[in-house]
């Protein structure tokens, strides 16, 4: 079997082992495939490698109807981390903060977005207006607006199109930021940066688990966790899209 090794020098406290933990937990939901775990260690992780073919809109289908089964296996809590992992957590290389909630709107606005505001306002990606209706949609948030009954799905966390390798035997999931979250999300996520047959991969999405009506209006709500973590480190263009998508959620209420 063809390996992939990735490795730091001085690696962030748990990065390789929360990786791996994630890829194990989303794993044992029996839906999406993702890569092997072969070894890990504090400064490395090898993994299976996957070739990469062109995607179809067959393997996206097929992967729309397996992620719907990893999210449909659940988390203990909105926020919860993986099954057997007590530390860090991180969305590429950036801390994320380690706190669950009772409902999912007040876990997403303080948990998901607001933590990354400041650091987007010192790396001046984000205005000060733009950071107070950043501000306003959080609490609009967790006020509970947004809430409904689904319980907390399993979900990949940073699920851009890179993190779904298109391989010989379907798609496979690699870098996940795995909790307890809204599978809404992920959907949320791919659709932000582009996944190849998007329209496939929610129709097999839909057949195993119909999305609510109206998701397609909540699709920048949801964008707002990758959006704040993105204006941190990626520039001005970032900060201006959070905030658009912040003003959406205003007046979305």
């Amino acid at each position: 079997m063809e390996t992939v090794v990735k490795q730091r020098g001085a690696p962030l406290p748990g990065f390789f082992e929360v990786e791996a933990a994630g890829l194990r937990w989303l794993a044992d939901a029996g839906g999406a495939r993702c890569a092997r775990v072969l070894d890990v260690t504090s400064r490395r992780i090898e993994l299976e490698r996957v070739t990469p073919v062109t995607a179809t809109p067959d393997a996206a289908y097929a992967f729309g109807r397996g992620l719907a089964r990893t999210h449909l296996a659940g988390a203990d809590a909105f926020g919860s981390a993986p099954a057997g992992w007590s530390g860090p957590l991180y969305i590429g290389e950036r801390p994320m903060p380690r706190s669950t909630a009772a409902t999912w709107g007040d876990f997403y606005a303080h948990a998901r977005v607001l933590p990354f505001v400041e650091d987007a306002l010192a790396a001046g990606n984000l205005e000060v207006r733009e950071a107070r209706t950043v501000r306003q949609a959080c609490d609009v948030i967790a006020s509970g607006v947004f809430d409904d009954d689904d319980p907390p799905a399993r979900i990949h966390g940073d699920l851009w199109s890179g993190n779904v390798l298109f391989g010989a035997k379907g798609a496979v999931l690699i870098d996940p930021a795995a909790h307890g979250g809204h599978a809404e999300t992920d959907l949320a996520m791919l659709a932000l940066f582009g996944a190849p047959h998007l329209d496939d991969i929610v129709a097999g999405y839909e057949e195993v688990s119909p999305l609510r009506p109206g998701w397609r209006t909540r699709v920048l709500l949801h964008q707002m966790h990758p959006l704040a973590v993105h204006a941190v480190g990626h520039g001005r263009m970032y900060g201006a899209a959070l905030a658009r998508a912040a003003r959406a959620v205003v007046n979305a209420r």
